[in-house]
């Protein structure tokens, strides 16, 4: 039984690698299809569809990305969803990889603010109905649990900090929460590409093709995160 336990907990290395790969390759796809295909991004714009463009650009990097690197768990430490992998990426002592793990939801949670006042003003801008798709629902559940947990977190684990026995007891709950705002951040996000995709009727064409692979790769990503958190911390 020893060397397969052994053998499991290298496998935590390559899955995180993998994951980082998948999410230069979503960003690479996003900016290609925002840049090349829907006139590029600005917060203002008598071309709406840019405003739109700033909306999904971050909220994947922000909500999707930046969210799963920094979540992950040893068996001392909480996770959250680059912050869920955090403690499996980061160097260092607990610490370092708290804080980074903070830090890393902070820039996700500033990231997922302005892309949220990106989606309101495109809507009110084009007149469109605000809060009207299962997407947007979905998002703004997500991004008030997230709030809600990034809150919770600074306060229970940072400042003033609970007791020890307290955090060891949150640490499951604090576990579970992140991964599901994490899953529904990446439902919302699949959803939102099917609504964008049939908003403009693009049919069968390179763009389509483009749309379809990032929605792949999301899952891949979400998939190859969700392992790590499963999969120990490989110790020196």
């Amino acid at each position: 039984m020893a060397p397969k336990s052994r053998s499991y907990q290298v496998s935590a290395t390559p899955v995180t690698i993998f994951a980082h790969l998948l999410a230069i390759a979503i960003t690479t796809l996003v900016l290609i299809w925002l840049l090349h295909f829907r006139h590029g991004l600005a917060l203002n714009s008598f071309i709406t569809e840019k405003i739109l463009n700033v909306h999904t650009l971050l909220m994947v990097i922000g909500f999707i990305l930046i969210g799963g690197e920094g979540n992950g768990t040893d068996q001392e430490v909480p996770i959250i969803s680059a912050a869920i992998m955090a403690y499996k990426t980061v160097p260092g002592k607990r610490n370092t990889q708290k804080m980074m793990h903070l830090i890393l939801h902070f820039l996700a949670l500033v990231a997922i603010i302005l892309g949220i006042y990106a989606a309101f003003k495109f809507n009110h801008e084009s007149g469109i109905p605000n809060l009207l798709t299962l997407h947007s629902w979905l998002g703004i559940i997500t991004i008030s649990l997230f709030g809600l947990q990034w809150l919770f977190a600074f306060f229970a684990y940072v400042f003033p900090g609970a007791e020890s026995s307290a955090r060891g007891n949150l640490v499951p709950w604090h576990t579970f929460v992140g991964m599901i705002i994490f899953l529904l951040a990446v439902c919302t996000a699949e959803a939102g590409l099917l609504e964008r995709f049939l908003f403009l009727s693009i049919g069968r064409t390179q763009e389509t093709l483009i749309i379809n692979f990032t929605g792949l790769l999301i899952f891949l990503f979400a998939a190859s995160v969700s392992l790590t958190v499963l999969l120990p911390r490989l110790k020196n």
